[in-house]
């Protein structure tokens, strides 16, 4: 497969001509209605470090269902010590809002499964345990069910199936096989999906976001490419997609992505590298599949090298808006502010655009501390939720991970500014 290395950071101008197609790209904060409604902010700790014989809790996964339950996943880490270490996969449901939850349970186990060869080498492995990794949850409108996905030691994939929002599950399925179509091109030994959550297009069509990697770096899980699995048929069966972002010298380690899909049918793959640009990647596929464009930094996304999330969380009827959320960081204590070198990941912060992505007009703190991984969601009355790591100042970031959940508005978001409520009252009037 023939790769083009040649890559740089558009500015604004050309990033907004490069996707010109869009109908929206003319929209500025002026345009938006506002209305008196009373902003609204609160967070909580929802996945506690040191709690329920686990030590970490991390890789947030959110999502709301069809019939409104919230579902928050994630790893559970039994020490600590590392992406290899002994890991359960936990979930917890919400049927009012987020205001009340239920006790963590494990979501799946294989049984006779072993170790991946590739983690032989590493230190942070922990031999009393293995590692189920990388949760990725979808809820399909259509058919009402919960589709979730997760991997086992970075080797084997696996998809569950819930009819009745995630309080019980279908036995896993196996479906390591899409994974094998990708070694035509790509003699992968670590696999991954997501993290946070898939998606569901208006055709009815899954995607999940993955990455893979030859496993010849660092933590074994280095260099990496990107690509995409899919479903046609309400998950009975996944296939490989296309690659979309392919490890070079301007490109460096792409990983873990996030989709949306756009006002005008496109997809948007928003996605993690250790690249020197440090800013996100972007690239589009009209099926959310194949025939992904060229991956182009966006210069108001920094990366701090870590993992992001992306939602809509309105579309017409109503103005479009999409939110994202990383750490929006890229100082270091240490001062060293090498081109590609990871930053500290603090102050994650929610950004919000009103066309389809190509800028983002707002940016609100929501933890200026510590904090990392985060995953994002909308309830059908336009709550916004965000899962996300953090720990106390005086903890490692990597080994007492606590997750917290923050629940705002619109219009805390904007300051009062912007309003669900107010395009609400105009369709009752009409």
């Amino acid at each position: 497969m023939t790769r083009n290395h040649s890559m740089r950071q558009l500015t604004r101008r050309e990033f907004v001509a490069a996707v010109s197609g869009s109908a929206l790209a003319g929209l500025n904060l002026s345009q938006v209605s506002h209305a008196n409604t009373t902003p609204v902010f609160e967070k909580f700790d929802l996945f506690a470090a040191n709690s329920n014989g686990y030590t970490s809790y991390r890789i947030p996964g959110l999502i709301v269902t069809q019939r409104g339950t919230l579902l928050a996943y994630s790893e559970a880490r039994r020490t600590g010590r590392g992406d290899w270490d002994a890991i359960d996969i936990v979930l917890k449901r919400s049927t009012d809002g987020g205001k009340t939850w239920t006790e963590q349970r494990r979501v799946a186990e294989i049984v006779g499964a072993s170790r991946n060869p590739a983690a032989a080498r590493e230190s942070s492995v922990n031999k009393d345990g293995l590692t189920y990794n990388n949760p990725v949850a979808i809820a399909d409108r259509r058919a009402g069910v919960v589709h979730f996905l997760f991997c086992l030691e970075y080797a084997r994939c696996f998809y569950l199936r819930s009819t009745d929002d995630g309080a019980t599950f279908a036995p896993p399925i196996e479906i390591t096989n899409s994974f094998e179509q990708f070694r035509k091109d790509y003699d992968w030994k670590v696999i991954a999906t997501g993290p946070t959550h898939g998606i569901q297009l208006r055709s009815g069509r899954l995607v999940v976001p993955v990455w893979l990697s030859t496993s010849t770096g660092k933590s074994a899980h280095h260099p990496s490419d990107n690509a995409v699995i899919y479903s046609d048929d309400h998950g009975k069966t996944w296939k490989a997609g296309g690659f979309v972002g392919r490890n070079a010298p301007d490109l460096i380690d792409p990983s873990e992505a996030v989709l949306v899909e756009l006002a005008d049918g496109r997809v948007m793959f928003n996605s993690r590298s250790e690249s020197k640009a440090q800013r996100r990647v972007i690239s589009y596929s009209k099926n959310g599949v194949t025939g992904w464009t060229k991956p182009v930094f966006h210069e108001q996304l920094v990366e701090p090298i870590c993992a992001a999330s992306i939602v809509r969380l309105s579309a017409a009827p109503q103005r479009n808006r999409l939110l994202f959320a990383n750490p929006h960081n890229l100082t270091r204590a240490d001062g060293d502010a090498m081109p590609g070198k990871s930053r500290e990941r603090k102050n994650l912060s929610v950004k919000l655009s009103y066309d389809e992505g190509i800028t983002w007009l707002i940016n609100k703190p929501i933890e200026p501390d510590w904090s990392g991984y985060s995953d994002l969601a909308v309830g059908a009355d336009g709550t916004i939720y965000c899962l996300y790591e953090t720990v106390t100042p005086d903890k490692n970031l990597f080994r007492n991970t606590t997750l917290s959940l923050a629940r705002f508005n619109l219009e805390w978001l904007t300051g009062g500014k912007d309003s669900l409520t107010e395009i609400k009252r105009k369709e009752k009037t009409t």
